[in-house]
């Protein structure tokens, strides 16, 4: 006679294909796949020592638990000192546009080169742009003083790192940057580094879990919702 806790364990594999044979049954594979999917999700547990397995979706073969390059290219320059290495993302085009009034402003030109992170491309996992920026992330910017190829670069990453340096050196009438000492540089700081701790919870949460990931979770597709709506709250 098998013991209870065997019992139980063989009754739980009973249960899920009674599930998937009754959807297979009435409705067909599609329904069985489903029930069987859905029955396996219910049961995960987290490993205590987590461990690598490739993911699926869009992004799936983007992800390692590792940094570093993965191919051997080095990044193109152009003729200016600023050197922009970023893709039309909503994160990748706020030093573009920051750039851009500056270029407006006072005249500063740059070159910007596109990085494709996805599909085949994976560009951000070039030695030339780890060397530009080692968390594999757009936008990255390497700035020359004086043009010449001899010259090792500034390199700066983090778009937020990126708009401050800029705006430093730059900025020299405090438009975009309010200088130290000014009341309202601290206004303006507190809401640029929110954008950097806010953003993430509509891409990589929201935007992950609702279109890009292989699964529909309805508990974190409803937690970054609310997260979503509530931020957006905030800035209104």
């Amino acid at each position: 006679m098998p013991l209870s806790g065997t019992n139980q364990t063989c009754t739980s594999a009973a249960s899920s294909s009674i599930l998937a044979i009754t959807a297979l049954a009435f409705v067909g594979g599609a329904a069985a796949a489903s029930a069987m999917r859905s029955s396996s999700l219910f049961k995960y547990k987290p490993d205590r020592i987590w461990k690598f397995r490739p993911q699926r979706g869009t992004w799936g073969a983007v992800n390692r638990p590792t940094a570093g390059p993965r191919s051997t290219t080095t990044l193109p320059r152009g003729q200016h000192n600023i050197q922009l290495y970023s893709l039309g993302t909503p994160n990748g085009m706020k030093v573009t546009c920051l750039l851009e009034e500056l270029c407006l402003q006072y005249g500063i030109e740059y070159d910007a080169w596109r990085i494709g992170i996805g599909g085949k491309e994976l560009q951000q996992f070039s030695t030339g742009f780890v060397e530009a920026n080692p968390n594999s992330k757009i936008p990255a910017l390497l700035l020359y003083q004086n043009g010449q190829d001899v010259e090792e670069p500034t390199r700066i990453f983090e778009s937020a790192a990126i708009m401050m340096y800029l705006c430093e050196i730059y900025d020299t009438d405090g438009i975009f940057l309010p200088p130290v000492g000014d009341p309202k540089r601290a206004e303006c700081l507190s809401w640029l580094f929110w954008v950097q701790g806010s953003a993430p919870f509509l891409g990589g949460g929201f935007g992950h879990f609702y279109h890009y990931a292989p699964i529909k979770i309805k508990y974190a597709i409803d937690r970054y919702s609310m997260e979503t709506k509530r931020q957006l709250d905030v800035l209104e």
